[in-house]
């Protein structure tokens, strides 16, 4: 009996463990990717070449139609988008078509975003707002930025966008999940409890042999 507390309780420890890896990995993914809106003042549009190193990984592929890489010591132009949130604090974006690739924005007007853009930009004494609708993070440690997906002039800088994207591709996923679930539990009572009940008997047959033998052993 020994021997089948202790495989469950491994067991437990390893489903948990994966369990939490996974929904960390998948909140990352999720927040990384999904589509987020915010309010800034554009100050300036830019193009600049960055070398790529290893955050080549967080850069979209080069525009529609032109040559470019993000592997390590490549290097290519990238137009940014600088803007200022109504805090006063800077934020930087990107300007990147994602082509057909990942993420699925299918996103190919990457100069006409940067002409729109320039169009916006203001002074601090006249500020015009826009909402930009982006998605990715910006590190400064690693060089990364989020990617402007579309820019609009808004009235002021308390404008607000409910994230119906987000909702619904949360939506389906939750769905998705109970479906797994669901699919798991099944799965688990057909195929994984009678291999662990085979298991567990055979240490416990182990067990009993072992203790038989040092029964005879001490007893000699």
């Amino acid at each position: 009996m020994a021997g089948t507390g202790q495989t469950e309780g491994a067991m437990r420890y390893v489903k948990w463990g994966f369990l939490l890896g996974l929904a960390l990995i998948v909140i990352a993914f999720l927040d990384y990717t999904l589509p987020s809106h915010q309010v800034v003042r554009v100050v300036g549009v830019t193009s600049q070449r960055i070398d790529m190193g290893i955050n080549g990984w967080f850069f979209a592929s080069p525009d529609a139609g032109t040559k470019g890489s993000n592997a390590p010591g490549q290097g290519r132009d990238i137009k940014f988008i600088q803007t200022v949130k109504p805090n006063g604090e800077p934020m930087v974006f990107r300007n990147e078509d994602t082509g057909w690739g990942w993420p699925p924005y299918f996103k190919f007007d990457t100069f006409n975003l940067q002409t729109r853009a320039q169009e916006l930009v203001s002074k601090t004494d006249q500020p015009v707002w826009a909402m930009v609708t982006f998605y990715g993070w910006r590190s400064q440690l690693l060089t990364i930025f989020p990617n402007a997906l579309s820019i609009r002039k808004v009235s002021g800088p308390d404008v607000t966008v409910f994230p119906w994207t987000s909702v619904i591709v949360l939506a389906l996923l939750a769905l998705l999940l109970l479906f797994i679930r669901r699919w798991w539990i099944r799965f688990q009572r057909r195929r994984v409890a009678p291999v662990l009940a085979d298991v567990a008997d055979v240490l416990d047959e182990a067990d009993d042999r072992a203790k038989g033998f040092w029964r005879r052993f001490g007893g000699r």
